[in-house]
């Protein structure tokens, strides 16, 4: 039993010498956890000698096949870092791999109906073994059967290195001597241990040898370079994809965030033109792929999207990789997802479509009520049944431009008119017939008129038509153009069989001349005065047989008082 103990106490050795030489990493921790099991097992088989009673005997003993399980399954992940079998390093097959010494394990310790060991007196000491260990040995001659193919297979790898073709010859003869002590152990000491004495310690010292192996390989081939695995950990970290080609476009290393955009690994090779052609550009492909069978030595990307992936964009960067002498020998391609700035752009231009939308229908709506407003300014300033102007706005019209008109004695006219005989064709017809005279007399005297004349209608058959800047002669001339348009017009009634003739007369009045009143008339009284005085022509003109125009005899226009303004 003390062989077992001893041999423990080197592999504690083993373990203090490997945690104390190299500096910790995750893949120190899996190095860790798979020597902490070559340890239990020694150190069960020395308690199991040591303690009496005979639960805690096959407690030890359960627990050292158990952890020689775990060393096994721990063996062949160990053997999988080593030869950095990145496919097979994936969270779901590792998960798996521990699955059936998980089963056995648990099988083992529950022992049920002492399928895997019974005590052959009255103790676990001498014990005989069941259908369950034979089982055990299977799995466990499994686990060692994965490791050498995975070992054997990268040795012979064309990608594999020849420093880790070394490695990988040490590892297979350490695993090899361990598989022959265990044969060794099973077959002298179980299958054969009625006929011979029991040799004790062959498994521990099978382990301890083995062990050796791989201390050899961690110390003088640096399988736990820091600088190794510092390098490797950052290119994981990285969360843009990192493809690192040769100058024939060999894969020669990946990083895992390349899984989202490619799927390639190392040693094969990576075609453009089928990567291309699996995903949608944005323009530029052509160039790009004419720029990338170049191999020059300048960097470029392109922008593209995942037709298998869907909302995936990520921007293609291909950067060359130069020697000493500046020659291309390789091409690192990185994969920049760029899916989340995409939509952020998506949601800003439908943000902004929105925006133009809400503003152009704020224009429109801007729009109605500016033409709302015009057409309630128009009809607050219009007459309804004419469509001219009323009297309202001519007031603040001459409001607003008398005072800078008389001052700097800018001549302006008024002409105010009235339809003959108006009473008689309302008498006759009725007064929906006389509202449609005044609609087109109104009508036909707006063409008669300038753009900057100011026709209103003055009150009942009466308009009267603010002329600026209008001198007499001008005046009289608008005046008789505008009789003789209407002498001249037509209007039909529904009430009358025949088209209605009628006239109008007019009075002109226009002020040129200011005077010398010692009492000018303010503002408020000039306006009235003027009205009454173009009034006076409209009269006579009534009284020398209508259909005529009279010019007021106004010889001077009073002045207006000082000061005045709207």
């Amino acid at each position: 039993m003390w062989y077992d103990l001893f041999l423990f106490a080197l592999l504690a050795a083993l373990f203090a010498y490997i945690f104390f030489a190299v500096r910790i990493t995750n893949l120190h921790k899996v190095y860790f956890v798979f020597h902490f099991f070559m340890m239990l097992w020694p150190l069960c088989q020395f308690a199991t000698h040591v303690v009496q009673d005979p639960d805690i005997q096959f407690l030890c003993v359960s627990l050292s096949f158990v952890a020689f399980l775990m060393l096994a399954s721990g063996w062949l992940l160990f053997t999988l870092f080593l030869t950095e079998d990145k496919q097979a390093l994936n969270p779901r097959f590792v998960s798996l791999l521990f699955v059936p010494a998980l089963i056995v394990s648990i099988g083992v310790i529950a022992n049920p109906f002492r399928l895997f060991a019974s005590p052959a007196t009255d103790n676990y000491v001498d014990r005989a073994y069941g259908p369950l260990f034979w089982l055990t040995a299977a799995v466990l001659a499994g686990y060692f059967a994965a490791s050498l193919a995975v070992l054997f297979r990268a040795g012979r790898s064309f990608t594999a290195s020849p420093s880790l073709k070394k490695q990988i010859r040490i590892i297979l003869w350490g695993i090899c001597v361990l598989f022959v002590f265990v044969a060794a152990d099973i077959l002298l000491n179980v299958v054969l241990r009625e006929r011979l004495p029991i040799i004790p310690g062959l498994t521990s010292l099978g382990i301890f040898s083995a062990d050796l192996f791989f201390v050899f390989v961690i110390t003088r081939y640096k399988v736990f370079d820091l600088v190794s695995i510092a390098h490797e950990d950052i290119m994981n970290t990285i969360p843009h994809g990192i493809l690192v080609l040769d100058e024939n476009d060999s894969v020669v290393e990946t990083n895992r965030a390349l899984r989202k955009f490619a799927n390639v690994a190392v040693g094969e090779l990576f075609n453009p033109d089928e990567f291309l052609a699996s995903a949608r550009s944005t323009g530029g492909s052509r160039q790009f792929l004419e720029r990338y069978k170049s191999k020059g030595s300048d960097s470029f990307g392109i922008e593209l999207s995942s037709e298998h992936d869907n909302g995936l964009y990520f921007i293609l960067q291909s950067s060359p990789i130069l020697d000493t002498d500046r020659a291309p020998i390789g091409r690192i391609l990185t994969f920049q997802d760029v899916s989340q700035e995409r939509r952020l752009v998506r949601e800003l231009n439908r943000q902004n479509d929105l925006l133009q939308e809400r503003n152009r229908s704020l224009d429109r709506t801007r729009l109605e009520l500016s033409q709302a407003n015009l057409r309630l300014k128009e009809m607050a300033l219009t007459d309804s049944l004419t469509h001219c102007y009323n009297r309202h706005y001519l007031m603040q019209r001459l409001f607003r431009e008398m005072p800078a008109n008389l001052e700097q004695r800018v001549p302006f006219s008024f002409i105010l008119f009235d339809i003959d005989f108006f009473k008689t064709i309302n008498d006759r017809y009725g007064h929906v017939a006389g509202d449609e005279v005044l609609y087109r007399t109104a009508q036909i005297v707006k063409p008669c008129i300038r753009s900057t004349d100011i026709l209103a209608r003055y009150g009942g058959e009466e308009f009267i038509m603010y002329l600026p800047c209008t001198d007499r002669d001008t005046a009289l001339q608008i005046a008789e153009r505008v009789r003789s348009s209407v002498e001249a017009n037509r209007v039909p009634l529904e009430q009358s069989p025949h088209p209605v003739n009628v006239t109008v007369s007019l009075g002109v009045l226009a002020v040129e001349h200011l005077g010398q009143d010692p009492r000018p008339l303010s503002l408020e009284e000039y306006v009235p005065f003027l009205f009454s005085e173009v009034d006076k022509p409209l009269y006579r003109a009534k009284r020398n047989g209508r259909n005529r125009v009279e010019f007021a005899d106004l010889r001077e226009v009073p002045s207006l008082r000082h000061g005045q303004s709207v």
